[in-house]
């Protein structure tokens, strides 16, 4: 057994020339420096504990295309089909290998980079890496952290990093086979993005101890043959329990105009061969069984209803399930009718306490607006004559950058403060675009640590955007404005902490991943209680769901771009993990990236200077004049070490923004950072 996991059969005097080595016969992993050849493919396993062979394969085809497929399990079949193909590239790969930095590539037969899959995680120093095809049909990445004489920093468990294809249930799919899972079965994607075999209503899984089996009536199913079963009164022996948002797409057999659910609902019963039934905007769709391809659907805009047999058993089920029959319905009435001349006996008692209820209603609608307005629920457009109005002219300048001037202003009618950011009038092509960008990212986030978008203006060649006043101004203003005093230490923390939070946010909370691509100081607002607030999204790159990385141009402020911006490199959220780093340093020596004026020559980079200080034990060098830093030396220290993991030279060594947000808070262990620009001397 060699160090790279590979089990090799050799002579004892020549390794090298090994007979035979696992590595040549893949079975569900790829290990570092191993390699899926062309005409060679990953089998997954059949379930969590059973190791033989399942319907999902991964493999390298001969003609270079690399691609995942299933043969449609239970029934063994020549017609197999992928749900996953190399996105790029076609024809050209010629093996998908693992690299030790835990890249796992796409290359061509002379050793060139095609296509990454994965971009790697941890350090290979510190974590174990592998690529497993899991038992569900996805290609995931997982790394395994590595014990240290000082002990483990990251939970001792191998986590998922980055899996393909991103939705599983909604890969699988088309006229064949039974989707992800079984028929008659549905499938659900977990928090973690696993998936997970459900049943309908009243339904069971054919085999308990194998879900992707599907599932099975637990009743006696109507059957066709037996026309007594279906009569006028066919409603009596079975009703329809719903399913909203949840689809069985390809089991369609008949579908028409329906101008009620009920009607849509009836014609299901009155029909043997249904098995379930969909209403969406005034169309009834119905299906047979067995259903293939089920899975939730949170877009759907009707529900199903799943066709069941009527029996003691079925009382269990939640009241919403069954439609309301006709005698239940004459019931309501009457209980409608006696609501009314109960209401009307009320009648002055409502009169009496009306004026209350209106001054409590109109309070409860101004607080929900003003709410609304602050959480960034609905963006609102604006006309450039009021935003005109409400800055006096756009006289009161706040600040200006290189796409546009900042105003003050007062929004009617409650004279909310508001900061309005003016576009030039020469409104270019890119500038337009980060125009639309910058409304499209703020207006589908929220969080405390985003600054909020009040409004918009899109009229003519007017570009206008309207936020949230900040009272504080920018981070700039507070570390290098002139007649600001240092900022004490806690107010640093806490802003280094906020930032961080707020990344967190755009990279791993939000369902579109952000990466912001220009985190620098002039960026950062502060409101009126010195709560740090990321700003000005012209540049963000909006992430498609499953994507982790992108080519793009060079974006950001000179100074803190990461170098693979300079590199012709696909970018990933590691971009704002660097100028993160960068940022921190300022905030730890209140001072700016580069200072031509500084009294030595080695303190005009920061960046080199601060690790310069870490490497020779002397990290109060940065901060001596700052009493306050100095008497929280530790802290210093721990975010001088932050912030030298984040500006290493190779993406992979920088952790997320997670783990950026858990070093800060003190809530693990931060290891020693090797030299930055360690990964440079290798290429």
């Amino acid at each position: 057994m060699l160090d790279t996991g590979n089990f090799v059969l050799a002579a004892a005097a020549n390794v090298v020339s090994s007979v035979w080595g696992s590595f040549q016969d893949p079975t569900d992993t790829l290990l570092p420096t191993q390699a899926l050849e062309r005409d060679t493919q990953l089998i997954a396993k059949y379930s969590k504990s059973n190791y033989s062979e399942s319907r999902f394969k991964f493999i390298m085809q001969d003609d270079g295309n690399l691609v995942m497929y299933t043969t449609h399990y239970p029934e063994s079949r020549a017609d197999q089909f992928a749900y996953w193909v190399t996105r790029n590239y076609i024809r050209a790969g010629y093996s998908l290998a693992l690299n030790q930095s835990g890249f796992l590539n796409l290359l061509a037969a002379n050793g060139t980079v095609l296509d990454t899959v994965f971009n790697g995680g941890g350090s290979s120093q510190d974590f174990y890496h592998r690529v497993t095809f899991d038992y569900d049909g996805v290609l995931r990445y997982y790394e395994h952290p590595k014990r240290s004489d000082g002990g483990s920093v990251w939970p001792m468990k191998w986590d998922s990093l980055y899996f393909e294809p991103p939705d599983i249930c909604t890969a699988i799919g088309g006229p064949l086979g039974s989707g992800a899972c079984g028929y008659n079965s549905y499938c659900e994607l977990e928090d973690d993005n696993r998936r997970v075999c459900k049943c309908p209503p009243k339904y069971v899984f054919q085999d308990p101890s194998d879900e992707s089996r599907g599932c099975v009536p637990d009743f006696d199913p109507e059957d066709c043959r037996h026309p007594q079963e279906s009569n006028n009164n066919n409603d009596a022996l079975f009703v329809l329990a719903a399913m909203p948002k949840v689809n069985w797409s390809e089991s369609n057999y008949d579908s028409f105009p329906s101008e009620t659910e009920e009607a849509c609902q009836q014609s299901c019963l009155n029909d043997c061969r249904c098995a379930l039934v969909t209403y969406s905007r005034e169309t009834c769709t119905m299906k047979r069984s067995p259903l293939s391809n089920g899975r939730v659907e949170d877009a759907m805009s009707g529900k199903s209803l799943i066709k069941i047999r009527r029996s003691n058993s079925t009382t269990s089920l939640a009241p919403e399930y069954f439609p309301v029959p006709k005698e239940e319905e004459k019931n309501g009435q009457t209980l409608f009718v006696v609501g009314l001349v109960l209401s009307a006996c009320a009648t002055f008692f409502i009169l009496f306490t009306a004026a209350t209820f209106m001054l409590l209603t109109r309070r409860k609608m101004l607080m929900k607006k003003k709410k609304d307005r602050e959480s960034g629920v609905k963006d609102v457009v604006l006309q450039r004559q009021n935003l005109e109005l409400a800055t006096g002219g756009f006289t009161e300048v706040l600040g200006s950058g290189a796409s546009g001037t900042v105003y003050r202003g007062v929004l009617p009618p409650d004279q909310q403060l508001v900061a309005v950011k003016r576009l030039d009038k020469a409104v270019t092509e890119a500038q337009d675009q980060e125009f639309k960008t910058e409304v499209k990212v703020i207006g589908g986030t929220n969080h405390k640590n985003l600054v909020k978008l009040v409004g918009f203006c899109n009229q003519g060649l007017h570009r206008l955007l309207v936020y949230e006043f900040m009272r504080n101004g920018s981070l700039a203003d507070l570390l290098f404005g002139e007649g600001h005093s240092r900022p004490s230490w806690y107010t640093r923390a806490e802003i280094a902490s906020a930032v961080a939070r707020g990344l967190f946010y755009l990279h791993e909370e939000c369902s579109t991943q952000i990466i912001h691509c220009d985190i620098k100081p002039q960026n950062i607002l502060l409101d009126e209680s010195m709560t740090a607030k990321i700003s000005d999204f012209g540049l963000a790159k909006l992430l498609k769901v499953g994507q982790t990385r992108t080519l793009t141009g060079i974006r950001g402020t000179k100074g803190y771009c990461a170098p693979e911006w300079f590199k012709n490199m696909p970018v990933t959220t590691k971009v704002d993990v660097y100028s993160f780093g960068i940022l921190l340093l300022e905030l730890v020596c209140c001072r700016s990236k580069l200072e031509m004026e500084a009294e030595n020559e080695d303190e005009v980079v920061l960046a080199d200077w601060a690790y310069e200080c870490y490497q020779e034990g002397q990290v109060s060098r940065l901060v001596e004049s700052d009493n306050d830093a100095m008497a929280n030396i530790g802290k210093v220290e721990k975010f001088v070490k932050v912030a030298i993991w984040c500006i290493q030279d190779d993406p992979s060594l920088r952790p997320g923004m997670n783990k950026i947000v858990r070093m800060l808070e003190g809530s693990v262990q931060i290891p020693i950072p090797p030299d930055p620009a360690s990964f440079m001397s290798t290429v």
